[in-house]
């Protein structure tokens, strides 16, 4: 697995996507729970993944 973690800023509303493999979305969330969010990815895929700004 290569898992992706892309953020989404805006002013309104920010969000972040993670993917755990190339084209195979896992899951979309407010960006309030992102630490908790990057540990749940770890946990699935045995692997940090990597942060796209």
């Amino acid at each position: 697995m290569n898992p992706v973690v892309g953020l989404d800023v805006a002013k309104g509303e920010s969000q972040v996507q993670a993917f755990l493999d190339q084209s195979k979305p896992y899951i979309k969330e407010e960006l309030d729970h992102f630490l908790e969010f990057l540990k749940e990815i770890e946990e699935v895929t045995g692997q940090m993944p990597m942060v796209i700004l």
